[in-house]
């Protein structure tokens, strides 16, 4: 699957679409998991936190969790015959081109490009503005790593402490949620500007 250059107006097609359902299908699991597990009586506010933190942690598991799998699952074997120079890796572009392969396997191609899922039709659309949600960059595959693996039990965590009323962790904790998302998409934007892409 290859990116193609992005049109100049507007384009809805069917993966647009599922994506915008399933975000509002996350977003709704989030608000009956409020239902189900805080009291009618409940403050609104932190209701509100409540479906706030268990959105991201869905978000983080569901939608970048299969970005995850994507990169460590989905890939193309390269024909016997050929040779990896013939094919670059993006991993080996950020070390000394052609000595490193994602994990190891120097006749593989990893990420989201290789496969013809809804999940990889998903981050073909957003590797359209950016190229790396295509493939297996070290960066984006670290930072999400983190993402997926901290972020989303730290946002389950809030919730708990919310649901427990436990409002002195409550407030670290979400603080230091909210930093780190905050953080992170900062860096995140900085390390893309110094890559001239």
């Amino acid at each position: 699957m290859d990116i193609k250059q992005s049109p100049s107006r507007l384009v809805v097609d069917d993966t647009t679409v599922l994506s915008l359902l399933a975000t509002v299908i996350i977003l709704l699991a989030a608000y009956i998991s409020s239902l189900h597990l805080l009291s009618p009586t409940f403050n609104p506010k932190l209701r509100i936190l409540f479906i706030w933190h268990a959105f991201d942690a869905l978000i983080h598991f569901i939608l970048e969790g299969s970005f995850l799998y994507n990169c460590f699952f989905t890939y193309i074997t390269l024909p016997s015959h050929s040779s990896t120079s013939d094919y670059p890796q993006p991993a080996s572009s950020v070390v000394s081109q052609g000595t490193v392969h994602f994990l190891g396997h120097k006749d593989r191609l990893y990420g989201s490009r290789h496969g013809d899922s809804f999940m990889t039709r998903l981050w073909m659309e957003y590797a359209k503005a950016d190229h790396r949600w295509a493939d297996t960059d070290l960066t984006v595959v670290s930072l999400e790593l983190l993402t997926v693996f901290v972020a989303g039990p730290l946002a389950i965590y809030v919730c708990e402490l919310i649901r427990k009323r436990d409002e002195t962790r409550l407030w670290f904790w979400g603080s230091v949620l909210a930093t780190a998302e905050l953080y992170g998409g900062e860096d995140f934007a900085r390390f893309h500007s110094w890559g001239g892409e």
